[in-house]
């Protein structure tokens, strides 16, 4: 396993790289690891809107070997992540064969609200890599139970953390400071 030396955030459907909680893992974290965070071009093209989630999981793809040489990494040692869409894109890429230290996925979209039948699990079996979830125990998208249930067909070794009282979107600054302790534990555990 390759050790993480720098961590990638983009991301949920509807926000930017600007997330109040993409900026303070990205506030906490550097300094001890190179972080960056990446809009995804339909953001960067002034588009709220995603296209569907396979064609930004292959313009990712293209993406990840210039953010690598960027940040003056192996693309093999970047983790790379995010809230909700934006993570479950990066999980895409990686089953689609993408390079990867590890995935941080946070606030995963399992199913969308109130259809827990409609999973976005199909390519869970073709992860290979250390995987982080940090989710809500309120979160509409994803119950603490479902989640473990569904992680478990991850090759790779998974760990889960949940925040007490969060819903999708932390809302607080304890929530956000959790999700923050919670990766970088993950970090320190991985050997960063």
């Amino acid at each position: 396993m390759t050790a993480v030396e720098a961590l990638l955030l983009t991301p949920g459907a509807g926000g930017g790289a600007d997330h109040r909680t993409l900026v303070d893992i990205d506030a906490a974290l550097t300094g001890r690891i190179a972080v960056r965070r990446h809009d995804f071009a339909y953001r960067r093209a002034g588009r709220r809107a995603p296209p569907r989630a396979p064609s930004v999981a292959a313009e990712l793809a293209g993406d990840l070997p210039q953010i690598a040489a960027d940040l003056g990494v192996p693309q093999d040692g970047l983790a790379i992540g995010g809230r909700s869409f934006g993570g479950r894109v990066c999980s895409m890429a990686v089953a689609d064969g993408t390079p990867a230290a590890g995935l941080v996925l946070l606030s995963y979209p399992l199913h969308p609200p109130g259809r827990p039948e409609r999973l976005r699990t199909e390519h869970f079996e073709r992860i290979g890599v250390p995987c982080l979830f940090v989710s809500g125990t309120r979160d509409p998208f994803a119950t603490p139970d479902e989640l473990s249930e569904h992680a478990g067909a991850i090759v790779g070794p998974v760990t889960l953390r949940f925040v007490d009282g969060a819903s999708h979107d932390p809302s607080t600054i304890a929530a956000r400071r959790a999700i923050v302790e919670h990766i970088g534990d993950w970090l320190d555990a991985l050997g960063r």
